[in-house]
C-alpha cells in the first residue's frame, strides 16, 4: 500500500500530495496518456475542456482495471491541458479532484500545454498506479 506524504513547512497541496512512496515488491502499473477519444477513435467533448476530462478519466480508469488497478490506486499523475488561462487548468483540476484520483491523494504535476497530439485534443492525463494484492513476480 502507497504511503502518502503532505510535508509539514510546505505550501498544503489543494487536492494532492507531496510525494507518495511505494513499498519494495508492490506492482506498478505505467499508463499511455490517456485521451478524449471514444471507442471508436472520435473525440469527446470538442472545446469542452471538463467533458474531455471526464472521458479522459474514464479512459484511464479502464486502462487501469485492465491491469488489475484502479484510479484509487494511483501514485502520481501528470495532467496536460492545452491552457492560457488559469481557469482552464482549474477548470480540469476541479474534475480530476471530483474523481477516484482524489482518493489518495496522489502526487500530481498540472501543465498548461500548446498543444496535444490529436486534433482538437485539450486534455491528456499519464498516471501511475499500484496493483493491490500482486507483489512483484520474483
Amino acid at each position: 500500500m502507497p504511503h502518502r506524504l503532505t510535508v509539514p513547512g510546505l505550501f498544503p497541496p489543494p487536492g494532492y500530495a507531496h510525494a507518495a512512496v511505494v513499498e519494495a515488491g508492490e506492482r506498478l502499473v505505467f499508463t499511455a496518456g490517456g485521451v478524449p477519444l471514444d471507442a471508436s477513435g472520435d473525440l469527446v467533448g470538442p472545446g469542452d475542456r471538463p467533458a474531455q476530462t471526464r472521458q479522459v478519466l474514464a479512459n484511464l480508469s479502464a486502462a487501469l482495471e485492465a491491469a488489475g488497478s484502479a484510479l484509487g490506486h494511483v501514485v502520481s499523475t501528470e495532467v496536460y491541458v492545452v491552457a492560457e488561462r488559469d481557469e482552464d487548468l482549474y477548470a480540469v483540476w476541479d474534475e480530476v479532484r471530483a474523481s477516484d484520483l482524489s482518493a489518495g491523494p496522489h502526487a500530481s504535476t498540472l501543465l498548461g500545454v500548446a498543444r496535444l497530439g490529436y486534433p482538437g485534443q485539450l486534455v491528456e492525463i499519464t498516471a501511475v498506479a499500484t496493483v493491490p494484492g500482486s507483489p512483484a513476480p520474483g
